[in-house]
């Protein structure tokens, strides 16, 4: 009950900050400040498995889009539309994504996704970088390339791959330099901190994931287990 109601207030704060962040009202300097406070905490609600990090990452997104549309980062503001329908997407999934239209838990990239995600990432950055290069982006290719891996890394974190966090961390160490080169310290100290969380992410899902293992390998012992008849 008391998590119901914290992912409604999060959902409705997060419709509101949209809102402000979309019409304007708010300055630049603020808004880049909202979303340094907003990145933060949804990162750190993604490492503990909240489900409420996703009203909050939506929030985020919306700061950002601004910010990145002020900076001419045209991919990494896109970027942050696309991250509002995968917000919505990745909450239904968290919440009723596993077999049986349970809770999603924390699972293994299998190999033919990871086949699959590594073409999109070759094809889709060498696509996004010839358009970027025809609007004048400032970075065509560190754009385009850390597009394409927060879009990868994000579906990954939707279905609650533990593989996303590596993602995230080869992502988050180009994107610190490309926000310095573009005078965004603040944001390049967040996502300094992004990395940071990612390894601790990556250390605890996969923690989360040995410990869930353990726990059916035993109850699967348990289930089969037979009982050796007793010899008079």
């Amino acid at each position: 009950m008391v998590k119901r109601l914290l992912t409604g207030l999060a959902l409705l704060a997060s419709l509101a900050l949209i809102a402000g962040s979309v019409s304007h009202r708010l300055p630049l300097d603020l808004i880049e400040v909202l979303g340094f406070l907003t990145g933060a905490l949804a990162v750190w609600l993604t490492v503990r498995q909240e489900i409420v990090n996703w009203p909050v990452g939506i929030a985020n997104s919306a700061f950002y889009l601004i910010v990145f549309l002020h900076a001419r980062l045209f991919a990494d503001m896109s970027l942050q539309a696309i991250y509002i329908g995968l917000g919505f997407l990745g909450w239904y999934w968290w919440l009723r994504g596993d077999a049986g239209r349970s809770v999603l838990r924390v699972s293994r990239t299998g190999l033919m996704t990871s086949l699959t995600l590594t073409a999109i990432l070759v094809t889709g950055t060498a696509g996004l970088t010839v358009f970027l290069e025809r609007v004048r982006d400032a970075a065509p290719f560190w754009d385009a390339l850390t597009t394409v891996m927060s879009l990868i890394a994000q579906f990954m974190l939707t279905r609650k791959l533990l593989e996303n966090w590596l993602v995230w961390i080869a992502a988050d160490l180009i994107y610190i330099a490309l926000y310095l080169s573009r005078g965004l310290v603040l944001t390049a100290v967040l996502y300094a901190i992004f990395l940071t969380m990612c390894v601790v992410g990556l250390v605890q899902w996969r923690s989360s994931l040995r410990a869930m293992r353990a726990v059916e390998t035993s109850t699967w012992r348990e289930q089969t287990a037979v009982v050796e008849p007793v010899h008079v």
